[in-house]
């Protein structure tokens, strides 16, 4: 696993929060992602453009996961955005990377003829990767 793949899977805080200028993201909300070792970042006023990352990825959760889904309770969420963040990072393919992963998962080849191909499920089945059997 490369320093950029532990950094990913590390249980340390990331080090920024991005949110916008909604009046819910109060001084509690500042003082508790500073308290868990965050430092937030507001975005300016009057600029939806600078949430545009943000929301192409939750555009992302809601179509790969929260649409196929019935969530139970918020701990059932959690370990769901979980799985969705391991598959997001090492089996989902992204257009910007080049059908790369952020994972750098190495690509598959075309197997020879008459090679086994097996399904890996992720995220309970809803999606798949598949690799040539050994």
């Amino acid at each position: 696993m490369n320093s950029r793949n532990r950094k990913l899977h590390s249980q340390e805080p990331q080090r920024f929060l991005i949110f916008d200028r909604d009046s819910k993201f109060s001084a509690d909300v500042v003082s508790t992602v500073k308290a868990i070792g965050s430092q937030p970042v507001r975005t300016a006023f009057r600029s939806p453009w600078q949430n545009g990352i943000a929301e192409r990825w939750v555009g992302s959760v809601r179509r790969d996961l929260l649409d196929h889904v019935i969530v139970l309770n918020e701990r059932h969420l959690r370990r769901l955005l979980k799985d969705y963040v391991r598959y997001y990072h090492e089996d989902r393919t992204h257009l910007g990377l080049g059908k790369d992963t952020p994972g750098d998962r190495v690509a598959a080849s075309v197997p020879p003829r008459g090679q086994k191909v097996i399904s890996l499920p992720r995220l309970g089945g809803l999606h798949h990767r598949y690799t040539v059997a050994a």
